[in-house]
């Protein structure tokens, strides 16, 4: 006599109550960035596939920018920084931030190489993580106008003035909503 095959069924990924509900989770924020291909569609479908990981809800996404690299080389970079709230553990989260960056291409034959996706964790609620494979918050977010514009635009409580103060000579610039991106422009003078 045979017995019947026993079937495990994976752990179930854990989802949201519907949306009115009170909701548990950890408030993320992801900085986004791309400089090669058509940046500003694979910024705008990566924010896309953001809000589409499991466990994990697009709260809002700041605007689109436009800026000069920074310890680097290439063409000039779109940024943008999304709040997430999610479910997911921050090393799942990372996981997950890794495969978008895979599925869009990305490769990394040097270290600030030019990039199809460039994802970022930068807080993870209040928690401080340091780790082989992830320090949050982001060490240099504070060093960088093209993390703290976009921040500040979706979160200002998160972005001191004293910090927006010592990166306003970053070349950068917001885009309009329909602005298309050609790599031989070049960003605005500096914020002020």
């Amino acid at each position: 006599m045979r017995a019947d095959p026993v079937c495990i069924a994976p752990a179930p990924i854990p989802t949201f109550p519907q949306r009115g509900k009170e909701q548990d989770g950890v408030t993320t924020y992801i900085a986004l960035g791309a400089n090669l291909g058509d940046a500003v569609t694979q910024i705008r479908q990566a924010i896309t596939a953001l809000g589409q990981l499991p466990a994990t809800q697009l709260i809002r996404a700041s605007s689109l920018y436009r800026s000069a690299p920074v310890d680097a080389t290439g063409p000039d970079y779109i940024n943008a920084v999304v709040e997430l709230l999610t479910l997911l553990p921050a090393p799942e989260l990372l996981k997950q931030l890794q495969k978008q960056e895979q599925f869009s291409g990305r490769e990394r034959p040097f270290p600030n190489a030019p990039r199809t996706l460039d994802l970022d964790l930068l807080l993870y609620g209040s928690a401080h993580i340091a780790s082989q494979h992830l320090t949050v918050p982001h060490p240099r977010m504070t060093q960088r106008a093209f993390v703290l514009l976009p921040l500040a635009e979706i979160a200002p409580q998160l972005a001191s003035p004293t910090d927006v103060a010592r990166v306003a000579n970053q070349p950068i610039r917001k885009l309009d909503s329909h602005e298309t991106v050609t790599q031989d422009q070049h960003p605005a003078t500096p914020n002020t």
